[in-house]
């Protein structure tokens, strides 16, 4: 008997898939465990893995993008009727999609409005030139069209000096020169969740922010120490993410989630790292961060940062974070606010480190700080709370050792 194939939920927050490529055709055999399918989600392009034996009925479009539970594909007998199983399957999936994800299309659209010369004050309303006799002569001669000069005279009368003066081209035209152009770019999968799942974030949990300076000589100059005692590169990056990491495990309120009716306080530390791609952004998960060393945590960013490019990821790479890191110092962004990303309470933005005159004491010397902001969703987090998670993260970059015991 023939089964549809329906599209499965590949990520926990999956809603649609775009069919990228398929590896069979219609007529092909297959067996169970093949894998059938490139399908993009919201988080990946992953493989589709077919359970069935038989011969390819069916197959939704390339490129087509339809709804969880879809019907994708028929596999049964050859010559079997199947069009009952589309027919039961939800509306967008009856057919193949013929255009539901258009190719990026540059239109253009040369501007309407006429190239005008601003007019000549010689000109009557009824279009007459009026000019001297002696003038005409002289642009006739030069090859001047009287409408391009404009008269010095009496009630705009083009005279001998007129003529004498005319530059061509120096009346210039006031309108517009070029082409309108726009480009629409379709919505990927990342991109639609992105924008939902923030836009929920933004509008349904009340964010407040804490900004904070912070210190960074020391941290700094250990940086330089540690790389000279190991082949694998620790950044500062690596360093914020192990600081948060210990900092989060003093104050477990800020490791939390709201669910609605409880708040959830984690114990274990699972520290989401935002990475930027093509189509948005990802945030891979580093498991047990404030367990882990510096080499370990830089080696680990540095492999998911690598999968994520790739759109390599696997949902066990992005699910489970308590607390989510974006940093942007590495693009000279001073400082920002950064939205909250579900389910954890709480996001830390990082801007560059900048070198500045630092007071301490009543005396001035050079040095380097960073300002880093704490969004905090209210529900879950109070001001005092978020402060003092601030401080304790600052005492351990500003002393570093702090980080060893």
């Amino acid at each position: 008997m023939a089964v549809a194939i329906k599209l499965p939920r590949m990520s926990d927050t999956m809603e649609e898939g775009t069919i990228v490529s398929w590896f069979v055709k219609v007529g092909d055999t297959v067996k169970s465990s093949e894998m059938i399918a490139d399908v993009e989600t919201d988080k990946a392009t992953m493989e589709l893995e077919n359970f069935e034996k038989g011969e390819v009925l069916y197959l939704l479009e390339e490129g087509a993008t339809v709804p969880v539970e879809t019907a994708i594909a028929v596999i049964g007998k050859k010559g079997e009727d199947f069009q009952h199983l589309l027919e039961a399957a939800p509306e967008s999936a009856a057919e193949p999609a013929k255009e539901t994800t258009p190719a990026p299309v540059e239109e253009t659209a040369p501007i309407a409005a006429p190239v005008t010369a601003t007019p000549a004050a010689s000109a009557s309303s009824s279009g007459r030139v009026f000019a001297s006799p002696l003038a005409k002569k002289m642009a006739e001669d030069k090859g001047i069209s009287l409408d391009t000069v404009t008269g010095t005279g009496d009630n705009g009368r083009i005279t001998k000096k007129d003529i004498e003066n005319y530059t061509p081209g120096a009346v210039m035209s006031t309108a517009a020169v070029g082409v309108e152009s726009f480009e629409d770019v379709p919505i990927s999968q990342m991109r639609k969740t992105i924008a939902k799942r923030l836009a929920e974030s933004k509008f349904s949990a009340p964010h407040f922010y804490l900004t904070k300076e912070i210190k960074m000589d020391a941290v700094l100059a250990a940086r330089k120490r540690m790389n000279e005692y190991t082949e694998s590169r620790i950044s500062i990056n690596d360093i914020i993410v192990k600081a948060t990491a210990v900092a989060l495990k003093s104050h477990p309120n800020v490791n939390s989630s709201w669910l609605g009716d409880k708040i959830r306080r984690n114990h274990h530390v699972h520290i989401g790292v935002a990475v930027a791609i093509d189509d948005g952004l990802l945030v891979p998960v580093v498991r047990f961060a404030d367990s882990k060393s510096l080499s370990q945590i830089g080696a680990e960013v540095r492999e998911l940062a690598g999968k994520a490019k790739t759109k390599e990821l696997k949902p066990q790479d992005w699910e489970g974070n308590t607390f989510t890191i974006s940093n942007l110092g590495a693009f000279g962004i001073d400082e920002f606010t950064a939205i909250v990303n579900p389910p954890d309470a709480c996001i830390l933005a990082i801007g560059s480190s900048k070198e500045t005159v630092i007071v301490e004491n009543g005396e001035m010397r050079p040095g380097h700080v960073m300002k880093v902001t704490l969004s905090c969703d209210h529900r879950a987090v109070d001001g005092v709370t978020g402060a003092n998670f601030l401080q304790t993260f600052a005492d351990l970059l500003e002393e570093p050792v702090r980080l060893l015991v």
